[in-house]
């Protein structure tokens, strides 16, 4: 494709290049010729004005006088490369700057009107047949009393305007190639800015498209290729980190399903081949049950992941009160932490307090921050649920005493299966997908969550929520 494209480039460079030249050698040559002829003929016209004008030519146009000033017109003809005639009434030449004429054997021009030229002051040929190459005439009457008594006429070689046109369309062809050729740089340029980054891009794309999330565009520019090409190389490491989240996601599910698969089966078999007799059949069956809770919990967790990360489930905002929620979730923990000595403690602002947020969304998240502080604390410990407003938002804490979290963990808590050593001791139930559901469901609301934790002193989670008008 890149190499279509240059070629395509390097094609219409030479096409234009051709096409500019020879409109410089049909339309320039033409128009070159005919403002030469009309600067030349304006030239003549206003000599041949000046010289029909002078006293001794209009005085003595019959006379043999007009010798006396051969020798000028020559001079003036000479310089300007041309001939000049004196014509009289008669329509005979009387002087002539080519050639030597007596007065008394004037020569006669054939077909000669000057009626005939009409506005016109000048004209191109062969002058009514007396000459053999082409020339530009001009003509000025020589007039004394309202009465025409000849003529000045000046003949330019036609020749000689070709030959200074020729000399034109050389400068401006030099200049043309000139130019064109330092234009042709821009080949060059396009080629190192445009079409090698372009063959990179292209090779980059075709080893993302096989396979290959490894390789990197080698294009460092800071130009909208250079963007580009920082952008492919983002996605393709997003895209590579993303394939090996999901290899090590399924290896994590088949690890957590097959333990209590496997303890299920083996259980069932036993029973059912005899090997664990019928009055110690309840004791294993509640442990079939427990193991069947944990794949259901699992389950559960993995399907709400699921919706939140394709945003299949839609957040039903309204406005509700944070107060209210929180007490009805530790409400259903006071069990476990009567059991256990733990006293909850609320530190709510206000009576009520309203946020605007998904009401079953939030009570997962305060659900599941709850059941991981009551796993990491001590008996008799205590833990503080706090709500404060600032700045237009709800701030809620849940701080526990207990065991905290070591530092080299905190930025892997987020990870999905991602267990602490302690809390694989602990809790052999637990899936390691609470804090992931968290953090999908308060980025969800796009709010933000932190934690704070300090081994063996224990752990704050915050999170922010916009306070309902």
């Amino acid at each position: 494709m890149s190499k279509s494209l240059f070629r395509n480039f390097v094609l219409l460079y030479i096409f234009i290049g051709a096409a500019a030249f020879l409109f410089i050698s049909s339309c320039g040559s033409y128009m070159v010729e005919q403002e030469l002829e009309k600067s030349v003929s304006e030239d003549l016209y206003e000599e041949a004005h000046i010289i029909a004008s002078d006293n001794t030519i209009r005085h003595n146009i019959s006379s043999s006088s007009l010798n006396t000033v051969q020798k000028n017109l020559t001079a003036i003809a000479g310089y300007q490369d041309s001939i000049i005639w004196i014509i009289n009434s008669s329509n005979e030449i009387v002087l002539s700057t080519s050639m030597k004429i007596s007065p008394e054997d004037p020569v006669h021009i054939d077909s000669f009107d000057p009626t005939q030229w009409g506005t016109n002051y000048y004209q191109v040929g062969d002058f009514y047949g007396y000459f053999s190459q082409d020339r530009l005439s001009v003509i000025a009457p020589i007039t004394e009393n309202m009465n025409t008594k000849g003529y000045v006429c000046i003949h330019y070689l036609m020749s000689d305007l070709y030959r200074n046109r020729s000399n034109i369309l050389l400068i401006i062809h030099l200049v043309f190639f000139t130019i064109y050729l330092i234009s042709g740089l821009f080949i060059v340029y396009f080629y190192r800015r445009v079409e090698r980054p372009l063959r990179l891009l292209i090779k980059g794309s075709g080893e993302f498209a096989s396979g290959n999330l490894d390789y990197r565009i080698p294009i460092k520019s800071d130009d909208e290729i250079g963007y580009l090409a920082n952008t492919l190389n983002y996605t393709a490491e997003k895209l590579n980190r993303n394939g090996e989240y999901q290899r090590k996601f399924i290896s994590n599910v088949s690890h957590d399903f097959r333990s209590p698969l496997t303890s299920i089966k083996g259980y069932v078999e036993a029973m059912l081949d005899g090997t664990i007799p019928a009055e110690m059949q309840e004791k294993y069956l509640k442990i079939i049950s427990y193991e069947a809770g944990r794949l259901e919990k699992l389950t559960k967790s993995l399907l709400t992941l699921n919706e939140l990360d394709v945003q299949k489930r839609m957040m039903h905002f309204r406005k509700i009160d944070i107060n209210e929620i929180i007490k009805t979730t530790a409400a259903t923990f006071e069990g476990i932490c009567t059991e256990r000595k733990i006293l909850l403690e609320l530190v709510l602002s206000g009576k009520e307090l309203y946020a605007k947020a998904d009401m079953e969304q939030i009570q997962q998240v305060l659900y599941n921050l709850l059941d991981n502080a009551i796993k990491f604390s001590n008996n008799g410990s205590s833990i503080v649920i706090e709500t404060t407003e600032k700045n237009n938002k709800i701030f809620v804490s849940v701080k526990d005493r207990g065991e905290g979290i070591p530092k080299a963990s905190l930025h892997k808590i987020w990870d999905r299966f991602y267990k602490t050593d302690a809390s694989r001791g602990k809790d052999r139930k637990g899936t390691g997908l609470g804090l992931s559901i968290v953090q999908e469901i308060i980025h969800a609301h796009g709010q933000q969550i932190n934690v704070i934790s300090t081994e063996g002193v224990g752990t704050e989670f915050i999170f922010t929520l916009d306070k309902a008008k």
